[in-house]
């Protein structure tokens, strides 16, 4: 685990400079659960932060639930408010070296906080972590990409440069549903592994 990745984010927590955490599970992830019906589906969120879409999940019946985060402060606020959550899912690791495989793996703009020299990475990581036939969704920023970040913006078009070769495209497209500070600044995805 990057030491210095790992103090950058552990200090955002720690000094409340968490601007992206709305303090709740966003309406299109919310959504997006709301319909699914498998409650035996093991699910990840990698650099979950608060973790709000695994308390979502844990809370409606979902006990198969694991988060992973490079940084303990948020691993430890999602333990104080579900004592019940099974400590062995809360995975206090890099992503980049998490390890099992996943029905579903639900991204919630993890991806955007990583370096862009990180992204194909990043696909090629989710595509192992996946059992076949797989599904990653969520959301994606949609802004222009910038050097300056995290979050670093992005587009469809480029999106689609990176999952397309391991990922069949569902769904990718700006949300209807996003929370008003974020509308159409996020694109809704789901793709399942090739």
């Amino acid at each position: 685990m990057s030491k210095k990745a790992e103090a950058y984010w552990a200090s955002r927590y720690l000094t409340n400079k968490t601007g992206w955490d709305i303090g709740h599970i966003s309406t299109p992830i919310k959504e997006y659960i709301d319909q699914l019906e498998d409650k035996e589906l093991k699910i990840l969120i990698p650099g979950a932060g608060n973790a709000y879409e695994a308390e979502y999940l844990f809370n409606n019946g979902f006990k198969n639930v694991h988060v992973a985060d490079i940084a303990k402060p948020p691993l430890l606020n999602l333990q104080k408010r579900i004592p019940s959550f099974p400590e062995q899912h809360l995975h206090h690791k890099d992503f980049f070296r998490l390890k099992g495989q996943f029905d579903l793996i639900i991204e919630q703009t993890f991806f955007c906080a990583i370096p862009v020299n990180k992204r194909q990475d990043y696909v090629k990581k989710m595509q192992q972590l996946l059992v076949e036939k797989g599904k990653i969704a969520g959301l994606l920023f949609n802004f222009p990409l910038t050097e300056k970040g995290p979050p670093f913006g992005g587009s469809k078009a480029e999106y689609l440069t990176y999952f397309s070769p391991y990922f069949e495209i569902d769904t990718l497209e700006t949300c209807y549903n996003s929370i008003p500070p974020r509308k159409g600044n996020e694109l809704f995805f789901s793709f399942r592994k090739k």
